[in-house]
């Protein structure tokens, strides 16, 4: 069994799902593992990773769309707005999504479905750095 770890930085603009598809792909590739296990780990509460369409750009603005009527910036219901209106609807965004992905390895590559691509999504509005762990473990 062997395994790798690195530690990836993603610069975001604000708000939005940046994708790491091939970031992670050539990770992958690079190790030379040949089947196993990706376990990625985004280290924040107001970021979450997700596997979607990445055919289609419409189906990330309608994600948008919804989790913006969801938890709104601003709302009145929430008080804790230490780091602006955007602040706590960023952690609910957070909360109803995940901060880890698992992602199977066969024959050297990841086992995602023809549309899948692995993204970042950034629920703050300012820019960001953000830090994902990349883990695989396998042979």
């Amino acid at each position: 069994m062997r395994q790798t770890l690195q530690h990836l930085g993603i610069s975001t603009r604000g708000r939005g799902f940046y994708e790491l598809t091939s970031r992670v792909s050539s990770l992958v590739s690079a190790s030379g593992i040949r089947i196993g296990l990706v376990t990625l780990h985004i280290a924040h509460t107001s970021a979450s990773l997700l596997i979607q369409e990445n055919a289609d750009p419409e189906v990330r603005r309608d994600l948008e769309r919804f989790f913006s009527r969801l938890a709104p910036d601003g709302d009145p219901l929430f008080h804790h707005t230490a780091e602006g209106e955007d602040d706590m609807p960023a952690h609910v965004r957070t909360v109803l999504t995940a901060v880890n992905l698992s992602i199977p390895v066969e024959s050297g590559r990841m086992t995602l479905g023809t549309w899948q691509g692995i993204f970042l999504w950034e629920h703050r509005t300012m820019p960001h750095t953000r830090q994902v762990t990349f883990h695989l473990l396998g042979e």
